[in-house]
């Protein structure tokens, strides 16, 4: 057994010679980022060994570290296994104090007619039901502790509102990352992750013990018992859906890509381990398909677009790119995968929405920068708003040209100030976005990826209807990512076209605010229950020239379609 001790955190474990560092850390219950799910491929689980250590540890991944990295003892913790006595300094802490985590999204005045409903009768009893079934009876009149919490799973972040389901109040909002997010970052990676029991269990137990942990805070916020939280609506991704009510997402990652539930019906706490009422239940809002979720019908039913009365095209832009098109009111779905560099994640100096992250670039006419980080910290990276604000800028000043390239410092055609921040890091050309921050060649191309995949997704939908972006009325971007985004940006980079300017419209976590209309008013499971089958969904894997439009949509003046 050799020892591993973690500098800064007061902890140290015996463990096997031959045991990664990564894995020592998760024994101890340290966070160390591994979205990539220990391939070595995403670099963000970064951590020092003391110079005395470097001797006793065995390294078989270092290609996503750069030079000035390595000669200071960076290694990465899920590729580097140790033989002996190691000091490891973990670069993530504090990862949850300063996350910006959005809460609110648009919605409708809801008329309050819950499915939990209470009544104090005559011989002291309050009887609990839902939908009319009793539940069970509690001692005294309890009629006014009648509460229920929404949730938003995304993967990844979490938000949890605790709400009076008499009144409709929303009395307070709590938000974390997603721990999910620690052993595989995207949807894809998650469902193989979860796959077999183990992978299930790990993945189940680290939900429910991170909402559990929501619920308490809000509740002893709001001097709320928790035996008075009588539902719980569960509002995500369909991935995330099976992975919290611990039901094997195997069969989405398979063709026909079916999913082993869905939703449309309620859960038993019991089975759940929920810290809420004895008589509780969790709800699961009806699935539209394997890869457009509830998340999205809390969107449709939030927004009301089978109420619209013209062309309105929701996206939610996020790990996944979820769309559904209204063409006065008849709706049609699409997903495609656009994977974590919006969120930060696979992008060098990528990082979440916290203090420090970059999240304003521009450029003006004379080359000069203008930059603003999130608590107006130092800058230390760049999260996804950012991130696209930064290649928008470049696109449009030339340092990026068409394809993706970056320019070099030689070219005459730039201003000066740009072109003294074209540097060279291992011997490829980067741009230096703030002192000791830089975009690279590597990162431009994840972003190419990320929006051409949603751009196509939006081409795809819009030919499937004989639609023109002209003929689009509203475009609507939902999602807590979304919603810190600019409209310029989106069309700088072609994730939108031209001729969506100025019918922008960001409206919010409408997974939310969708998921307290389930909550506050029962007709609304069934309307949604039957509306989900009426859908039109559109599966992009099986679509004729899907590839050709996807290959065009990488070019970054595809501003018009």
């Amino acid at each position: 057994m050799v020892k591993v001790n973690f500098i800064g955190e007061n902890k140290a474990i015996l463990v096997e010679k031959g045991t990664t560092i990564l894995a020592a850390a998760q024994e101890l219950g340290i966070v160390i980022e591994s979205p990539c799910n220990s391939e070595g491929v995403c670099g963000k689980c970064k951590v020092r060994i003391s110079e005395s250590s470097m001797k006793n540890v065995e390294e078989y991944g270092k290609h996503q570290l750069s030079e000035g990295e390595k000669e200071q003892g960076f290694v990465l913790s899920c590729q580097t296994t140790v033989t002996g006595h190691v000091d490891v300094k973990a670069v993530a802490k504090n990862r949850n104090k300063t996350l910006q985590i959005l809460n609110h999204g648009q919605s409708f005045d809801i008329d309050v007619n819950s499915f939990i409903k209470k009544e104090y009768t005559s011989n002291g009893k309050t009887i609990v039901t839902a939908g009319g079934k009793v539940l069970g009876e509690e001692d005294g009149d309890t009629t006014t502790q009648n509460y229920g919490v929404v949730v938003d799973i995304g993967t990844t972040t979490l938000v949890a509102t605790l709400v009076n389901i008499n009144t409709g109040e929303e009395l307070h909002s709590v938000s974390a990352l997603n721990p999910q997010s620690q052993h595989a970052q995207d949807v894809l990676s998650r469902i193989k992750f979860a796959s077999d029991d183990k992978g299930l269990d790990a993945m189940y137990s680290m939900i429910i013990k991170e909402l559990n942990k929501l619920i308490e805070k809000a509740a002893s916020h709001t001097g709320v018992l928790q035996k008075h939280i009588y539902e719980v609506i569960f509002s995500g991704n369909t991935c995330m859906i099976h992975l919290a009510a611990n039901v094997n997402p195997y069969s989405l990652g398979k063709y026909p890509y079916t999913p082993a539930i869905t939703g449309g019906s309620s859960l038993s706490y019991k089975e759940h381990l929920l810290d809420i009422s004895r008589l509780g239940s969790i709800y699961l809002p009806p699935i539209i398909s394997s890869f457009v979720g509830p998340d999205i019908t809390s969107g449709v039913l939030a927004t009301r677009l089978q109420d619209k009365e013209q062309v309105t095209l929701f996206v939610d832009i996020g790990t996944n790119g979820e769309m559904v098109l209204s063409d006065h009111g008849a709706l049609t779905a699409t997903s495609t995968a656009a994977g974590p560099a919006f969120e930060g994640m696979n992008i060098s100096y990528g990082m979440r929405a916290e203090k420090g992250a970059i999240e304003y670039f521009e450029i003006d006419e004379n080359g000069e920068i203008d930059i603003r980080t999130i608590e107006d910290g130092e800058a230390i990276g760049i999260c996804g708003s950012g991130l696209l604000d930064i290649v928008g800028e470049l696109v449009v000043h030339k340092v990026i040209d068409k394809r993706g390239r970056l320019a070099s410092p030689e070219n005459t055609d730039l201003k000066q100030s740009l072109r003294n921040r074209l540097v060279k890091i291992d011997g490829k050309i980067a741009f230096e976005v703030a002192s000791g921050v830089y975009l690279t060649q590597k990162d431009i191309r994840q972003v190419q990826l990320a929006k051409g995949a949603v751009r196509a997704g939006i081409e795809f939908l819009m030919d499937a209807k004989q639609l023109r972006p002209e003929d689009v009325d509203e475009i609507q971007i939902a999602g807590s990512f979304g919603f810190h985004l600019r409209a310029k940006s989106l069309i700088n980079i072609g994730l939108l076209p031209k001729e969506f300017e100025g019918k922008i419209d960001f409206v919010g976590n409408t997974s939310k605010s969708g998921g307290l209309a389930f909550l506050l008013n029962q007709k609304y499971r069934d309307e949604m229950e039957s509306l989900v089958n009426e859908i039109d969904v559109i599966e992009l894997s099986n679509g004729e020239n899907f590839d050709r439009i996807f290959v065009d949509c990488l070019s970054f003046d595809k501003k018009s379609a």
